[in-house]
C-alpha cells in the first residue's frame, strides 16, 4: 500500500486536524519505519504544527530522513511549525529584544519572524506545486494559528491569505502563508485545516503519489487504525494513556476557566484540567473565549482534539463563531465535558456598547458555572485574594454561577492560608484552592513566547493533579443551554 508518513515528537500537534485523512504511518525519532529507514518506506510525509522548533524535537536521523526524502522527490508537507522546520530558521523571540534564533532543514529558502494571527482565513493559490498542481486563482478556507508568522525569503509563493487582523489589530492585508521548493515537492503552509476543509489539495497529493482507488480505501482504512492508536496517548510519546470509559454523556456538562486578569495561569490550569479529564477517560471539548485560540493548543496537545471552526467564541466582532451556534455544534459530538476559557479579566470588554464583549457575559449568557483565578505574582497574595473577593461580589451582582476561586502562583503558604479564609468568610465559597508557583525549566510559559509544549503541559497536568479537587470541579459543571444576551443597559444597571 502507499505509506505516508506522519511526524510524532515532542512538540508536535497530531490530533490538532486530520490532513485529509492520509497519514498512515509514525515517523518519530529514530528515522524507520517499519524498521526501515523512512525514506525507503514513505511515499511522502506530514509535519504537522505544535511547538516543534522550539522544542528541537528534531534528531539527527530524522534530519537525514526528511532530506533523503526530499532527495528522492518524495513529497513532504509542512503545517505551521511544521513549514518552520523546513525552513532557513525562525526569530522565536517575538518578546525579546533581539533576535532569538532556531535553525530549521533550509529545504524551503524562507526565514520566518513575529507576527500573531488567529483569524479564520480565504487564501487564494498562487502557484504550482504537487499540492497546488492546477488550481492557480482558486480560493481555499482554513485558519491560522501561530506567533510566528510573518514570512521573508526567496522561496515560490503557493498560496497568500487575507487577513482581517494582526498582532491583536484590525488590520487588513494580504500575506503569503504558502511557499515550495524549486522542484515543487517540498511545501510549507500556515493555512490550518487546508487538507480537511478543501479536498482538491487532498487529491492533488493522492495524484501526486499515483494512488489507485483501491490505495484511497487503504490509506483511510489505516488513517483510522493510527487516528485510534494517537489519541489513546495524552500528550507525544508521554507514556500516559486514557482510561477506558464505556459511551460518553448524551448532554456534555461545562465550566469555564476565568480570571481577574491577564497572566493570572487560566491557560496552564486549563491545560492541566483537559489533561487530567482525558486521564479519566472524559472527551473533553476546550473552548476560547475571544479570538486567541493560540492559548488552548496546549490542552489539545494533551487531548488530542481538532481545533474546531466552533473553538473560538466570538466577543464583538472578535473570534469566529456565536455561542449560541457553538453549543448546537458541540452538543452534536460525543463530548463529555466543555471546559471554557476565559480572555484577560472576565469583565474585560464588560463596559463596552458591543455586547457580548467579555467573559463575564459570554458565562451569563447561558448560565456557565465560572471558577475563578487570580495570579500571586504582581500584587502578592493579599492583593489577589481582595481582588477574588470584589470580582466575586460584582458577578454575584451580575447573576453569574461563581463555584469557586483558585489563589495561583502562591510563594507563601502562611500568607495564603490567611487569605484562604478571608475569601472564605467574604464569598461563602467552599472550593478556595491555592497553587504554588511552577518553575519550570524552559524560558517561557505561556503561548506568548518560546514554549516547549510538553514540559508546559505535563507541568499544568501535575500541578492540577496535586492541588486541586478535580472530584469537586466535576461536580460543579452544569448542562448549559444558551439563553441570550443582556443589554448593555441592564449591565449599566448593575454599576449605579
Amino acid at each position: 500500500m502507499k505509506k505516508i508518513g506522519f511526524l510524532y515528537v515532542k512538540g508536535a500537534v497530531p490530533g490538532f486536524e486530520d490532513f485529509g485523512h492520509l497519514p498512515t504511518h509514525l515517523l518519530k525519532e529514530n528515522g524507520l519505519v517499519n524498521g526501515l529507514p523512512a525514506h525507503r518506506e514513505l511515499n511522502g510525509l506530514i509535519i504537522p504544527g505544535g511547538s516543534i522548533v522550539e522544542s528541537q524535537s528534531l534528531t539527527k536521523d530524522l534530519e537525514r530522513e526528511v532530506r533523503l526524502l526530499d532527495r528522492d522527490g518524495k513529497f513532504i508537507f509542512g503545517m505551521c511549525s511544521g513549514f518552520q522546520v523546513l525552513a532557513n530558521k525562525t526569530d522565536i523571540g517575538r518578546k525579546s529584544p533581539c533576535p532569538v534564533e532556531k535553525e530549521g532543514l533550509g529545504l524551503l529558502d524562507v526565514t520566518f519572524h513575529p507576527m500573531i494571527g488567529t483569524d479564520r482565513v480565504e487564501a487564494e493559490i498562487t502557484g504550482n506545486s504537487f499540492l497546488t498542481e492546477g488550481l492557480i486563482g482558486e480560493k481555499i478556507t482554513g485558519f491560522h494559528c501561530h506567533t510566528y508568522g510573518e514570512i521573508r525569503g526567496d522561496a515560490p509563493s503557493i498560496i497568500e491569505s487575507t487577513l482581517k487582523r494582526m498582532n491583536y489589530r484590525d488590520n487588513p492585508c494580504r500575506i503569503i502563508s504558502g511557499v515550495k521548493n524549486d522542484d515543487g515537492n517540498v511545501v510549507g503552509t500556515m493555512v490550518h485545516g487546508a487538507l480537511d476543509e478543501n479536498p482538491k489539495l487532498t487529491q492533488n497529493i493522492l495524484k501526486f503519489i499515483d494512488a489507485t482507488e483501491e490505495d484511497v480505501k487503504e490509506i483511510h482504512d489505516a488513517n483510522k487504525t493510527l487516528l485510534s492508536e494517537i489519541r489513546k496517548e495524552i500528550g507525544v510519546n508521554t507514556g500516559i494513556h486514557a482510561d477506558y470509559r464505556t459511551g460518553h454523556s448524551k448532554s456534555p456538562r461545562a465550566v469555564m476557566i476565568a480570571s481577574t486578569g491577564s497572566d493570572s495561569g487560566k491557560t496552564f490550569l486549563t491545560t492541566g484540567l483537559a489533561g487530567v479529564l482525558k486521564k479519566r477517560g472524559y472527551r473533553v471539548c476546550v473552548l476560547k473565549v475571544g479570538p486567541d485560540t493560540r492559548d488552548i493548543v496546549p490542552a489539545l496537545y494533551l487531548n488530542k482534539e481538532k481545533m474546531q471552526p466552533y473553538s473560538s467564541i466570538k466577543i464583538g466582532e472578535l473570534g469566529w463563531k456565536d455561542l449560541k451556534e457553538i453549543l448546537q455544534d458541540v452538543k452534536s459530538q460525543s463530548y463529555d465535558f466543555i471546559l471554557i476559557e476565559g480572555v484577560m479579566s472576565i469583565f474585560t470588554g464588560l463596559l463596552n456598547e458591543k455586547t457580548p464583549f467579555s467573559g463575564a457575559e459570554i458565562a451569563k449568557s447561558a448560565d456557565i458555572p465560572v471558577i475563578l483565578v487570580s495570579g500571586c505574582n504582581k500584587g502578592g497574595i493579599e492583593t489577589a485574594a481582595v481582588d477574588l473577593v470584589g470580582h466575586t461580589e460584582i458577578m454575584g451582582k451580575l447573576g453569574l454561577k461563581t463555584r469557586g476561586v483558585i489563589l495561583n502562583k502562591v510563594y507563601d503558604d502562611g500568607i495564603a492560608d490567611a487569605a484562604t479564609s478571608f475569601i472564605k468568610n467574604r464569598t461563602g465559597l467552599d472550593f478556595v484552592e491555592s497553587i504554588p508557583k511552577v518553575k519550570l525549566a524552559e524560558r517561557g510559559n505561556t503561548p506568548e513566547v518560546e514554549l516547549k509544549l510538553e514540559d508546559f503541559c505535563l507541568n499544568a497536568m501535575k500541578t492540577v493533579e496535586e492541588n486541586l479537587d478535580v472530584d469537586m470541579i466535576i461536580r460543579m459543571a452544569e448542562e448549559i443551554e444558551f439563553k441570550g444576551y443582556n443589554s448593555f443597559e441592564d449591565i449599566l444597571k448593575v454599576f449605579k
